[in-house]
Formats: C-alpha cells, structure tokens, sequence
C-alpha cells in the first residue's frame, strides 16, 4: 500500500472537508486507493461518547463523529481515515502517532498550496 500523493490532490481533499463535502473527500480517498469507503455518520459509540472526537469502528467499516463540526474537521477526519485504511489495507492498524502524521501531512499541504497562492496574489 505506498501510494505516492500530489500536493494538490491533498489540498483538494482537505477543502472537500471544509466545504462540507466530507462524503466526497472520503470517497475519491477510497478510489485513490482502491479500497472501499467508510460509512462516516454524525453520533457516538458505547464507552466513546465522551472520550473522543471522533472513532473508527473496524466492524462496522465506520467512522463516527461526535457532531457535525468534527463531521467537517480536515484532522480529525484524515486521522480516521488512516485508521480505516490501515485496516482495509490488511496491515497493522498503525498508531495514533501515524495517524497524526498522515492527517498534518494533508493540511501542510493545504496550507503550503493556500500560501503560495496569496503570495502569487500579492506579487500581481
């Protein structure tokens, strides 16, 4: 599973997020990757309501989010996803610690895109 990404295809998936177009985000993921996607829903899980944010359910292939702002955080929501992925994957399921690094890698490089665009809008 080493899929190389684009810069842009992260920045893209992270301003899917953001314009509340998580379902969308999720879905091109998952054929990027060729993995089914993960049902993502607004609600909680027994011994998780007031734990986390959010939580992937490997059994279920689901992603549940406590409420509609973490249903539309770029972090929070990459960060699950890594977990489904890994799983999918039929690798470990990876630590939160590299879940934390694939979800900052995506916002890098929404922010590196986003700065490098007001930048060119200053130069003109």
């Amino acid at each position: 599973m080493k899929t190389e990404l684009d810069e842009t295809f992260k920045a893209y998936i992270v301003q899917l997020i953001i314009d509340k177009k998580t379902e969308q985000a999720i879905e091109s993921l998952s054929q990027l990757y060729e993995i089914k996607p993960p049902q993502i829903v607004v609600g909680t899980i027994k011994g998780k309501r007031r734990t986390v944010y959010a939580v992937y359910v490997q059994r279920e292939c689901k992603i549940y989010c406590i409420n509609s702002d973490i249903f539309y955080n770029p972090f929070i929501i990459m960060h699950e996803f890594y977990h489904h992925l890994r799983t999918t994957a039929g690798v470990h399921r990876g630590s939160e610690k590299h879940a934390n690094l694939y979800a900052r890698d995506f916002i890098d490089s929404y922010n590196t895109i986003i700065n490098d665009m007001i930048q060119k809008t200053k130069d003109i």
